[in-house]
């Protein structure tokens, strides 16, 4: 098993590089790094960000992927597909998004990751009920969300077309929690049509953070699909 930790992440350096943030950069440099460490093809699992970076990978470099698991990637412009998806979207973006992009640009970090935890998670408090090594460690992700939320919408989260993730050929699992915000829902509805896939696990009693919130099941779910590919 091969665990990484994405560019501008801890313990990678936290600085400009020219490059704009999005997940075509993050799957670049996945490949590059599959080709340094001598794996030509890999079972790919990403959550989050990391499940979205993962679904650019399979679009972009298909020979590589043996199969993909995926959960929660936020593929937020497939929200404005429906009018509860859209409505959705925009609570997010006045809730979460504008007030910790608003925090960081004042350089008020720990204000920014509050805002954005709580709100991606769907649990008010969440940051601030963590234990404070854990809220230190997310300090260091703060560079990395500066970054993200101040990246151009269309290169940090493209609209994919669903043609394009219909012809993903590897087999795929979509998981989710839940107790996760409902946007998550909605686009894994949308990514289930899409892919035509059967290949769907709900995750009992866990929020956004689905690998941490019930890890047995969720460890059990992801080997038992990778067993049967």
């Amino acid at each position: 098993m091969i665990v990484y930790s994405r560019r501008y992440h801890p313990p990678n350096p936290q600085r400009r590089d020219g490059r704009e943030y999005g997940i075509y950069l993050h799957a670049d440099d996945l490949a590059a790094l599959l080709e340094r460490l001598g794996v030509e093809r890999a079972h790919i699992i990403g959550h989050s960000y990391g499940g979205y970076v993962a679904l650019a990978f399979a679009l972009r470099y298909p020979d590589k992927v043996w199969d993909l698991v995926l959960v929660e990637p936020p593929i937020l412009p497939w929200l404005a597909r429906t009018p509860e998806g859209d409505s959705l979207r925009r609570a997010f973006d006045a809730r979460t998004v504008g007030p910790a992009r608003a925090a960081f640009a004042r350089g008020d970090s720990v204000e920014g990751l509050r805002r954005f935890i709580d709100g991606a998670s769907g649990t008010p408090g969440q940051f601030d009920a963590l234990p404070a090594d854990r809220r230190a460690a997310l300090l260091g992700l703060a560079f990395e969300l500066r970054l993200e939320l101040s990246a151009p919408a269309a290169v940090h989260m493209p609209a994919l077309e669903c043609r394009d993730v219909a012809g993903i050929r590897s087999s795929v699992l979509l998981v989710t929690g839940q107790r996760s915000p409902r946007r998550f829902h909605v686009i894994e509805d949308e990514l289930e049509r899409c892919l035509r896939t059967q290949e769907v696990v709900t995750v009992p009693g866990a929020d956004h953070q689905v690998p941490s919130a019930n890890p047995r099941y969720f460890n059990e779910a992801v080997l038992s699909f990778l067993a049967r590919h």
